[in-house]
C-alpha cells in the first residue's frame, strides 16, 4: 500500500464525517445529537491532554481546574454580563489561558511528578476561590438558562452540536498542523530530551509554555460549552477530577504520543459506557482493568497495536530526510 494513502482515505473521511455530524440537527434524534455533542466534547479534551502529556511531556492531573473556570465563564459573561452563551465559548478560551499564563511561573519551577501533583493543587485552588465567591453564588451552584433565552430549542441544539464539532475537528487539526510545523518538532524534541532540545537552540521554557497555555484555552472552552448542555454550574461538577480522569483514560487507552489514539480512545470509552453504565461499580472496575491491561501489555495504546501491525499513519507528521533536512528548528 502506498505510504500515503491512509492518509488520504483518513481526509476523505474526515470531511466526510464532519458533513454528516453538521447535518445531524435535520434528520437525527435530539439524544443522537448530544451523544454526538458529548463525544466531540470529550475529543477536544483528550487531544489538550494528550498535546501536554503525549507531545509536551508535561503530565497534569489538573485539567480540570481550566473546565471549571469555562463553566464560570458563562455565570459571569453570560448569566451577569447578558452576553449569549455561545459568544461565551470564546471567551472562556481567553479565561483559560490567561489564568494558565499566570499560574506557569509556579508550576514550571516543578517537574515530573511534582508538576503532577502541582497542577492538582492548582485546581483545587481555582475551586475553592470559586465556591467561596458570592458572586458567582458561591458553592451552591447556579442555573445558566438565562443565558439561551430567546432561542428555540432546535436552534440552540445546533449550535451547541457546531461548536462541538469545531472544538473537537479543530482540536484534531490544530495539533496537526502544529505537529507539521516547525514548533511541533521543536515540542517533541522537548519532550524526548531537553538538554538535547536547549544544546540545539531551542527555548524549552518557551514551548512548554505556548503548549501550557493552549491546551488551557482549548479545554476552558470544552468547559463552557459542556456547561452549556447542562444549564447548571456548581464548582463540585464543574471542578471534578472525573473529567481529567476520563482524558487520561482515553488518551491512555486509545494511544498517547498520536493523533489518532484520542480518536480510538473516544470512540472505545463511549461504546464502553453505553455497554456497562447500567451495571454501577461494574463499569467503573471494567473502566480500571481495561487501562491497566492497556498500559502493561500495549504501551502505545490499541491505535499503537494497529499500527504497529499495518503500518498505518492516518495523520502523518513524520518528516522524510531530503535537502531541507538540515534546517534548525525554532529557537525562538
Amino acid at each position: 500500500m502506498h505510504a500515503d494513502l491512509p492518509a488520504r482515505i483518513t481526509a476523505a473521511v474526515g470531511v466526510a464525517a464532519i458533513l454528516v455530524v453538521a447535518s445531524m440537527p435535520w434528520w437525527a434524534e435530539r439524544a443522537t445529537i448530544f451523544l454526538a455533542v458529548e463525544m466531540l466534547a470529550m475529543l477536544a479534551l483528550a487531544q489538550m491532554w494528550n498535546l501536554l502529556a503525549g507531545y509536551g511531556g508535561l503530565l497534569s492531573v489538573g485539567q480540570q481546574g481550566f473546565v471549571g473556570l469555562g463553566a464560570y465563564a458563562l455565570v459571569v459573561f453570560g448569566l451577569q454580563a447578558g452576553i449569549n452563551a455561545f459568544l461565551v465559548i470564546p471567551l472562556a478560551g481567553v479565561v483559560g489561558a490567561v489564568a494558565a499564563a499566570l499560574v506557569a511561573p509556579l508550576l514550571f519551577r516543578l517537574s515530573g511528578a511534582h508538576f503532577a501533583i502541582g497542577t492538582w493543587v492548582v485546581a483545587e485552588v481555582f475551586r475553592l476561590v470559586v465556591a467561596n465567591l458570592p458572586f458567582v453564588s458561591g458553592g451552591s451552584g447556579v442555573s445558566v438558562a438565562r443565558t439561551v433565552m430567546g432561542m428555540d430549542i432546535d436552534t440552540r441544539i445546533g449550535l451547541t452540536l457546531w461548536w462541538a464539532l469545531a472544538l473537537g475537528a479543530g482540536a484534531t487539526l490544530a495539533v496537526y498542523l502544529l505537529l507539521r510545523s516547525r514548533w511541533g518538532l521543536a515540542l517533541v524534541a522537548v519532550r524526548d530530551s531537553e538538554r538535547a532540545s536547549q544544546s540545539l537552540g531551542v527555548r524549552v521554557g518557551r514551548i512548554k509554555w505556548a503548549v501550557w497555555v493552549a491546551a488551557a484555552a482549548g479545554c476552558a472552552m470544552t468547559g463552557a460549552l459542556l456547561f452549556i448542555t447542562k444549564l447548571r454550574v456548581a464548582p463540585d461538577p464543574a471542578f471534578s477530577i472525573d473529567w481529567t480522569t476520563t482524558m487520561f483514560f482515553i488518551v491512555v487507552i486509545g494511544g498517547i504520543g498520536t493523533l489518532e489514539g484520542p480518536i480510538v480512545g473516544t470512540i472505545a470509552y463511549f461504546l464502553l459506557r453505553e455497554w456497562l453504565a447500567d451495571l454501577g461499580s461494574v463499569y467503573l472496575i471494567t473502566l480500571g482493568v481495561v487501562t491497566m491491561v492497556v498500559m502493561l501489555f500495549f504501551d502505545k495504546g490499541l491505535w499503537g497495536l494497529v499500527a504497529r501491525r499495518t503500518g498505518w499513519r492516518l495523520f502523518p507528521v513524520q518528516r522524510r530526510l531530503g535537502a531541507s533536512a538540515g534546517e534548525p528548528g525554532p529557537s525562538g
